[in-house]
C-alpha cells in the first residue's frame, strides 16, 4: 500500500443542499469527491472513473438506491455502498444491507454522524486493499525468487518492484554484496509485463577486459584470432527484454563511453563489423559501490551514472533488518529440507539474531546449508553454527561431568513454538517469551490471519492461541482474521 492512497467518495442524491454537505465532509477527510444526482448520472460517471466508497439516498428519481446498490454490487464489488434513507422506511434500509451495503444513515443526520460513517467505510477499504497487497506478495513469493521479509525496508523495495514492473524506466540497484540485488532484477522483470521476454544477466566484474566489447555487442567472422563464425552480443539477446548489468562499478571507462553510446542510440555494432543493429532493451544495472562517490572521483562517467539513475532502489543489508531472519531461516529450511521436520532450538535462533552478517542474505543462506547439512538430528542447535557465527563469546554447553555438583532443578519446559519447538535448552524466559510471540506473528503473516489454520500449524488448541494472543497483544491482520476464523 502506498501512503499516498486516496479514496474515491461519490455521493447520491437528488437534493443539491445534500450532495454539497457530503461533499464537504468528505474532503475534510481527505477524499476526492464526486457527486450524482440520480442512480443513471451516478452509472454514466462510474464508465470513466472509480469509487471506493458510495453513498446514496434510498429514495431517486427513476431507479431506487436499492437498485443502484444492486447493480454497483455487481460492477464494482469491492466498492462500499451505503443507503441514506428517512426514518419511515428503515425495513427496506435493512433490506439493502441484506443485498450488500454497508450500513444504512437516517435522515435528517448529523455531520459527526455522517463522517464517522465514512471513516468506516474508508478503513474498510484501506484494509481491503492492504490485505489484497499482502496476499499478492505472499503469493507470489516464487516469482519474486526468494525476496523475503515484512520489514519496512523490504516493504518499501516490494512497493517500488510493483510500481517498476510494467515500465521502461532504467532501475540502479544500490546495495552491499550478498543483499539480493539481482533477485530484484528479476523481480522487476519477471512480475510484469517483461515476463515472457529474455532476461539476460552479465556479471561486469567476471568479464575479461579484453572481450567485454565483443561478449557485450557481439562479433562477425574473422573479426579476431578464433573468430571461426559471427556471434551475437548479449545485448542482441537481450533485444525486447531486459539486459542486468551486475557490478556495472567494474567496467572499464573506455567501456562505459561504448555502453552510453548504445544507451542513447539504441543501436549497437559488432566487433569487425561497420553495420548498425537496432535494440530494444531495458537496462537494470546494480553495484555494491557508491557510484556518485566514484564519478566525483573520475573513475566512472557522471554522464552514464545519470543515465542510469533514473530510479534508484537500496536493498538494506541484513544487519539493517534483523527482525526478517526469523522467517528468512524457515524459508531456507524448507529449501534445504522440504520434506524434514527440522526444528531451531532458542538459543541458536538468538545467535543468529544477534549476529551481524556482513555476509548478508547470502551468508544466512550458505550458513543455513551447512547446518542441515552437519546436523545430528531434527534441532539444529548452537554447535551446528559455523564458528563465525557463534562468535567468541558464545560458548557451548560443556561436557557433563563425572563429579557430582550442587543439585540443579529440571529445566522448565519451553512452551511450544511452531515446529521449531526447543527441546531443553536452558535460556531465560524472558528469550522464550520473545521467540514465541515472534514465532507466532510469524505464523499469522504467513497463513494471512487464518486462525485455524495457525493453530494447526502452531500444534495449539483454539483456548490457547486466543490465550497468547492476548497474552503478546499480538495483532492479527489478514482475511482469516477479518472473518473472524
Amino acid at each position: 500500500m502506498t501512503e499516498d492512497f486516496s479514496i474515491q467518495f461519490l455521493i447520491v442524491d437528488d437534493q443539491q443542499t445534500i450532495r454539497k454537505l457530503c461533499m464537504t465532509i468528505g474532503a475534510s477527510l481527505g477524499f476526492v469527491c464526486a457527486e450524482a444526482d440520480s442512480a443513471e448520472a451516478a452509472l454514466a460517471w462510474l464508465e470513466s472513473d472509480s469509487a471506493d466508497v458510495v453513498i446514496t439516498d434510498l429514495m431517486l428519481p427513476n431507479q431506487s438506491g436499492l437498485e443502484l446498490l444492486t447493480q454497483l454490487k455487481a460492477l464494482f464489488p469491492r466498492t462500499e455502498v451505503a443507503i441514506m434513507t428517512g426514518h419511515g422506511s428503515i425495513e427496506s434500509a435493512v433490506q439493502a444491507m441484506k443485498a450488500g451495503a454497508y450500513d444504512y444513515i437516517t435522515k435528517p443526520f448529523r455531520v459527526e454522524e455522517m463522517r464517522l460513517l465514512l471513516q468506516r467505510m474508508a478503513e474498510k477499504v484501506r484494509l481491503v486493499a492492504e490485505n489484497e497487497f499482502l496476499r499478492e506478495r505472499v503469493s507470489n513469493d516464487v516469482e519474486l525468487n526468494g525476496i523475503v521479509g515484512s520489514s519496512p525496508k523490504i516493504q518499501d523495495v516490494l512497493r517500488l518492484i510493483a510500481r517498476l514492473k510494467d515500465t521502461r524506466t532504467p532501475v540502479l540497484i544500490a546495495g552491499e554484496s550478498g543483499t539480493g540485488k539481482e533477485l530484484v532484477a528479476r523481480a522487476i522483470h519477471f512480475r510484469g509485463s517483461f515476463a515472457k521476454r529474455p532476461f539476460v544477466a552479465v556479471d561486469c566484474g567476471a568479464l575479461v577486459p579484453t572481450l567485454i566489447e565483443s561478449e557485450l555487442f557481439g562479433y562477425e567472422r574473422g573479426a579476431f584470432t578464433g573468430a571461426v563464425k559471427s556471434k551475437m552480443g548479449l545485448f542482441e539477446a537481450a533485444n525486447g527484454g531486459t539486459l542486468f548489468l551486475d557490478e556495472i562499478g567494474e567496467l572499464p571507462l573506455e567501456m562505459q563511453a561504448k555502453l552510453l553510446r548504445v544507451l542513447q542510440d539504441k543501436e549497437i555494432r559488432r566487433v569487425g563489423s561497420n553495420d548498425r543493429i537496432k535494440v530494444d532493451v531495458r537496462i537494470i544495472a546494480a553495484s555494491n559501490r557508491d557510484l556518485e562517490t566514484a564519478y566525483m572521483a573520475g573513475t566512472f562517467r557522471k554522464d552514464l551514472y545519470f543515465r542510469l539513475n533514473v530510479v534508484t532502489i537500496h536493498v538494506p543489508g541484513l544487519r539493517e533488518r534483523k527482525s526478517d531472519v526469523p522467517s528468512l531461516v524457515y524459508w531456507f529450511l524448507d529449501r534445504f529440507a522440504p520434506d524434514q521436520p527440522i526444528q531451531v532450538s532458542p538459543a541458536a535462533m538468538k545467535c543468529l539474531m544477534q549476529y551481524d552478517w556482513p555476509g548478508n542474505v547470502r551468508e544466512l543462506e550458505n550458513c543455513m546449508e551447512r547446518a542441515v547439512a552437519l546436523r545430528n538430528g531434527d534441532t539444529l542447535d548452537l554447535a551446528d553454527l559455523p564458528p563465525a557465527v557463534r562468535g567468541r563469546e558464545v560458548a557451548l554447553p560443556p561436557a557433563p561431568s563425572a563429579v557430582a555438583a550442587d543439585p540443579v532443578p529440571p529445566p522448565v519446559a519451553a512452551p511450544v513454538v511452531s515446529r521449531y519447538q526447543p527441546r531443553g535448552e536452558e535460556i531465560s524466559p524472558t528469550d522464550l517469551e520473545d521467540l514465541e510471540r515472534l514465532t507466532i506473528q510469524r505464523v499469522f503473516d504467513q497463513v494471512n490471519g487464518d486462525k485455524n489454520r495457525a493453530r494447526e500449524m502452531l500444534g495449539i488448541s483454539r483456548a490457547t492461541l486466543y490465550r497468547k494472543l492476548k497474552r503478546y497483544n499480538i495483532a492479527i491482520k489478514g482475511v482469516g482474521a477479518a472473518a473472524g476464523t
